[in-house]
C-alpha cells in the first residue's frame, strides 16, 4: 500500500449543516475538530508507507479515528461503523455524508504501521500535543515523558490464525515453550 496525500477541502457544506442541526451544541468530536481542525496531515505519514502500491486510506484520518475510538471505548468494528454512521464523525473527519467508511480490518493494519518502530507513537502523540497546546487546551510545563503506544494500539486486539501462528512461532524462538 502506497500513502497518495489527501487534499482536505474542509468539512463538506451538507455535512456541517446536518450536524448541527441534529446536534445543536455540538459533540466532543465536533468541538475538536472546530478548535484544532484537522489535527493530522498526510504529509506527516509519508515514511509509514512505500512509494509504489495501491492507495491507501488517509493515515491522517485514520489517525484521528483511532484517537476518538480510544475516546469512545470502541472496538475496530463499533469504530469502523462509527465512520459509516455518525454524523459527528463524518464532521470531524472531513467526509461527505455519502461516505461509507472502511472495512475495520483497516484500523489493525495501521497499528501494525504505528508500532512498526517505536518512535512511531511517540511522534504520533506529540503531533497532537503540540497541536492542543497551540489551541491553548494543554499547557506546557516542561519536560514530560508519555507512550502514546496505549492510546493508538489498545482498542481490542483480535489475532487471526496466522497471527496467532506467526506469534507462537516468535515466542517458541525466544525460548518460550508452548503448552502443550
Amino acid at each position: 500500500m502506497s500513502l497518495h496525500p489527501r487534499v482536505s477541502a474542509g468539512i463538506p457544506a451538507k455535512t456541517a449543516e446536518l450536524a448541527w442541526k441534529v446536534c445543536p451544541k455540538g459533540t466532543p468530536a465536533m468541538l475538536v475538530r472546530d478548535r484544532l481542525g484537522e489535527i493530522f496531515d498526510d504529509e506527516e505519514f509519508a515514511d509509514w508507507y512505500p512509494v509504489d502500491g495501491r492507495p491507501s486510506l488517509s493515515a491522517a484520518q485514520l489517525a484521528l479515528v483511532s484517537v476518538l475510538q480510544f475516546a469512545e471505548d470502541y472496538s475496530d468494528r463499533q469504530a469502523a461503523r462509527a465512520v459509516a454512521v455518525r454524523i459527528d464523525w463524518k464532521y470531524a473527519l472531513g467526509l461527505e455524508l455519502e461516505d461509507a467508511g472502511f472495512d475495520y480490518s483497516v484500523l489493525c493494519e495501521f497499528r501494525a504501521r504505528l508500532a512498526e518502530q517505536p518512535e512511531r507513537a511517540d511522534r504520533l502523540l506529540g503531533m497532537m500535543l503540540d497541536r492542543l497546546h497551540v489551541a491553548g487546551l494543554v499547557k506546557q510545563r516542561g519536560r514530560q515523558r508519555t507512550d502514546a503506544t496505549h492510546v493508538l494500539a489498545a482498542p481490542h486486539l483480535v489475532l487471526t490464525k496466522g497471527d496467532s501462528h506467526r506469534l507462537a512461532q516468535a515466542l517458541v524462538g525466544k525460548g518460550v515453550t508452548p503448552l502443550t
